[in-house]
């Protein structure tokens, strides 16, 4: 029985990998649907007339340079596919019971947040700030418009942190009652 009430009280590790993988690659996609496609507020290389590492400027106002923008905002999405379907390997990987309940797990959607959040922020920082490849909205306010970027991805990663610790242990370490059945989620 104290077996049992130290487990129930131990830190949901099996789904934190997964979900960030997964919040990774599902924030990505937010970005480049969000802010390339429908915004089309910038693409992967809007910014390079301005960058801080030389690379060669492509105008989305001309047909060749749209055309080298989109190669690289596919270059994005595929490599956001490849993170997501990777999360969800990982995911399959180490949940071996009641795959259902897994999807209901405020553990698994919290942990999908600091993801997201950790996306924005590696994403916000190395491309908006050091790089400076492209900005969330270029122009006179891009400044606010990138620190805006951060603090959501701040937020999202905060949040989805106090998210999964509300959530119940998961996993087939954690017992639940003298029956010794794994918990679901």
């Amino acid at each position: 029985m104290a077996t049992t009430a130290r487990a129930v009280t131990e830190v949901p590790h099996s789904l934190r990998l997964p979900g960030i993988i997964l919040g990774v690659g599902l924030g990505g996609f937010v970005d480049g649907i969000l802010l390339h496609q429908l915004l089309q507020w910038h693409h992967m290389l809007t910014s390079t007339n301005h960058d801080r590492i030389g690379v060669k400027y492509y105008s989305p106002h001309t047909v060749s340079g749209l055309e080298m923008n989109t190669l690289w905002d596919g270059i994005f999405h595929a490599v956001c596919w490849i993170a997501v379907l990777l999360g969800l390997a990982v995911l399959y990987g180490r949940v071996t019971h009641n795959r259902r309940a897994v999807w209901g797990s405020r553990v698994l959607w919290g942990w999908i947040l600091v993801g997201w959040g950790l996306f924005n922020l590696a994403e916000g920082i190395l491309d908006h700030q050091i790089l400076g490849i492209h900005h969330v909205h270029g122009g006179p306010h891009q400044g606010w418009w990138d620190t805006a970027f951060l603090a959501f991805g701040a937020m999202l990663a905060a949040g989805g942190y106090l998210i999964q610790r509300g959530g119940r242990p998961f996993g087939p370490h954690v017992l639940r009652g003298a029956q010794g059945t794994a918990e679901g989620a």
